[in-house]
């Protein structure tokens, strides 16, 4: 049973002069001659939501219904409406919130369009169609010619628009809007086609203030379309995250601790947890609600409030970046030259243009992000955000989260990218549901991070966690630290290749040879012959056998719930896990008597550079 309930919202309706009636056809209804909008989902003083029972939203719900995401909110951050325009709207613009805050002691908006219905021919306007001067603007608006500089978006239902402040619009008569918005109230009219209201007079305008506000540059229309599991992401700011979901049957969604969950029903009919949904209905599911099921044959707009952060992956021969979401999906992602070999000043000037490369594809400002997180090779003092030594790059004593700061303005948590890794898996993937795990990557060398109570072990000068440098064999075999006898010499990629390589050069019988020469050795070609040539078997039980007693050291001083294996070698699943789960069991202190550790593979793959760079910002 869930202790908290899904509450059906009842909309507070307004009667503008450019309002029609189609929104009774939503369920909405009003004893004034028309129902111009219906604010769904409204903490505002001007139009207030209630709950079936006729109670304010604002005073019935509690901080821990909103979710974690909004404590950092001095209101409610976010507001919602149906709106049917039998009219042209004003042409208009809104403020940024640094603006509006100054001089009108409230917040900017910024909000986005979902088209639930349109006119054939309908449309909107937004945007100015080039660079457009301030005078010949405002010469436009004298003259009645405004709406020839604006774009002209013929619209049908189903497409969707994002509107940030600053930027020019109207919607235009014939259509239908579900809008998502800041939770704001505040509106500069330009041009309002010289009609009269009530009062038989023109409404004011606010032409002085929008010319201070507006931005006069091309508008470059862009739109995020991002399938997250049964969901769609059409919209993204620090306010507000806006999804579209179709449902034939029965889908379930979550609500989980960092945000409530609304949403809209734009057509069609159904049933969430018992409730009856209609067109035009729009419930309030509060955070930590968990699992919900929405039934029957409709669409719905989902309003939540998500935050995002900027990850990057530095490597030599491109940096890797992207937006993430609080729920480490991966809204946009890019990537560009590193160019190294230009110097370190370079790389750091192309580490923020991919910064603000992935935000412009994101739709999302500096502002509106929580940090930038990145993974570095290399010893690096994530305490000062300094790269140490890095022989990748050639660096000494680089302060690279002091020069991306410089560039980009935002605060930048830093680390080795195998830590990085490391935490990303513990966050995001195979070690999510634990506190405690170690991450060892096995590839050219051993890699590896130490995760204890949710929390990156570093070390002193956070130049910890070699873990590929444990020595495991008393003058073993030569390790490229310079040691001999290390896990990541009987362990990595490299050492699995060389051991086939040996045992092929030894065994000319070797079934092996069937590949045809030792260049086409690879970290697999062992496994592929396992079970049909005695040597390879060979190699990939000792392979096998000295990587589990690393596991094992590591499993008896850390005690962790999981060691996650990530790299290539990993492809051979179960091939590889469960021997080596079976020796791990047998060999750790204290046997079935003490806490299990689980053998894992990693879950990430290519995502892990981007979402352990993001996990570093979220751990702080």
């Amino acid at each position: 049973m869930h202790g908290k309930e899904i509450i059906k919202v009842i909309a507070e309706n307004k009667d503008y002069i450019w309002g029609g009636n189609k929104l009774r056809n939503y369920g909405k209804t009003s004893s004034k001659d028309k129902i111009a909008e219906s604010w769904e989902l409204s903490f505002h003083k001007d139009g207030p939501s209630k709950n079936e029972n006729g109670e304010l939203l604002s005073e019935v719900l509690m901080p821990s219904d909103l979710g974690s995401n909004l404590d950092d909110f001095e209101n409610f951050p976010v507001l919602v409406k149906l709106i049917d325009s039998a009219d042209n709207l004003s042409v208009q613009v809104h403020p940024n919130d640094e603006y509006a805050l100054k001089n009108e002691g409230q917040y900017g908006k910024t909000e986005m369009w979902y088209i639930v219905d349109a006119d054939e021919g309908a449309g909107i306007y937004l945007g100015l169609k080039e660079d457009t001067d301030k005078e010949v603007f405002k010469k436009s608006l004298e003259d009645g010619t405004v709406t020839d500089l604006l774009n002209f978006y013929e619209v049908k239902k189903g497409d969707w628009y994002f509107i940030k402040s600053g930027t020019i619009h109207a919607i235009g008569k014939g259509v239908t809007v579900c809008e998502i918005q800041q939770n704001s109230n505040l509106t500069y009219r330009v041009y309002d086609y010289k009609r009269v209201g009530a009062d038989g007079k023109e409404r004011p305008l606010h032409v002085d203030k929008a010319l201070t506000v507006s931005d006069f540059s091309a508008f470059a229309n862009s739109k995020l379309d991002l399938k997250i599991s049964n969901k769609r992401l059409i919209g993204a700011s620090k306010y507000f995250s806006a999804y579209f979901a179709e449902i034939d049957g029965d889908e379930e969604f979550v609500a989980d601790k960092k945000s409530f969950v609304a949403f809209t029903c734009i057509e069609g009919e159904g049933e969430c947890e018992g409730k009856k949904v209609n067109l035009g209905d729009t419930f309030f599911v509060p955070a930590s609600y968990g699992e919900f099921k929405i039934e029957g044959k409709l669409k719905v707009i989902f309003t939540e409030v998500r935050k995002y952060y900027v990850g990057i992956d530095l490597g030599g021969t491109f940096i890797k970046g992207g937006v993430v979401d609080d729920n480490g999906n991966i809204i946009v992602e890019d990537k560009i030259p590193t160019e190294t070999e230009k110097g370190e000043e370079v790389v750091l000037d192309n580490i923020a243009t991919l910064i603000n490369l992935v935000l412009s594809k994101a739709g999302l400002s500096k502002s509106e992000i929580e940090g930038i997180g990145m993974g570095v090779p290399g010893m690096i003092d994530s305490k000062t955000g300094t790269v140490i030594f890095s022989n990748n790059f050639g660096w000494n004593d680089v302060k690279i989260s002091a020069g991306i700061y410089k560039r980009i303005g935002v605060s930048v948590e830093i680390s080795n990218d195998a830590n990085a890794a490391a935490l990303g898996e513990a966050i995001f993937g195979a070690g999510r549901n634990f506190d405690n795990m170690i991450l060892l990557t096995l590839g050219t060398g051993v890699g590896g991070g130490i995760v204890v109570d949710n929390k990156l072990i570093e070390g002193n000068k956070s130049a910890g966690a070699e873990l590929g440098h444990a020595v495991i064999v008393a003058n073993g075999e030569q390790c490229t630290c310079g040691r001999k006898g290390c896990l990541e010499a009987y362990s990595s990629a490299t050492a699995l290749i060389r051991d086939t390589k040996r045992a092929m050069e030894e065994h000319k019988d070797s079934k092996m040879w069937e590949i045809g020469s030792l260049d086409k050795v690879t970290g697999k070609t062992a496994f592929d012959y396992k079970e049909v040539d005695i040597y390879a078997k060979a190699v990939v039980d000792n392979y096998i056998e000295m990587l589990a007693l690393g596991i094992t050291n590591y499993a008896n001083i850390f005690r962790p719930n999981a060691v996650v294996l990530g790299g290539g070698v990993c492809a051979q699943g179960d091939n590889l896990i469960k021997p080596l789960q079976k020796i791990v069991d047998r060999e750790i202190f204290a046997g079935e008597a003490g806490p299990k550790c689980e053998v894992r593979i990693a879950t990430l793959g290519n995502s892990a550079g981007i979402l352990g760079a993001v996990a570093l910002v979220m751990n702080k």
